[in-house]
């Protein structure tokens, strides 16, 4: 396991080294985005599924750690790469 992994950002013929960094990388295939806050929004989900575009992993779950339970705040995001 890997934290604080950086993912460059391309655009056009710039690039930047370290345009996002990904909280936890799992055995090199699962992004873990880790959260503490009242409510997970859209923006959160969507935080993560840009990682996962970005850097052509298949699997992320998004986790919400300022909860009663736990279970309710754990989100399963696929990368869709054969669309």
């Amino acid at each position: 396991m890997k934290r604080q992994v950086s993912l460059p950002m391309h655009y056009e013929e710039i690039t930047v080294d370290v345009g996002y960094r990904l909280d936890l990388l799992v055995e090199n295939k699962v992004v873990i985005e880790l959260k503490s806050v009242e409510f997970i929004m859209n923006v959160h989900h969507k935080q993560l599924l840009t990682y996962l575009k970005l850097s052509d992993y298949k699997l992320g779950i998004l986790v919400n750690f300022n909860t009663d339970n736990i279970a309710d705040s754990i989100f399963r995001k696929a990368n869709r790469l054969d669309l």
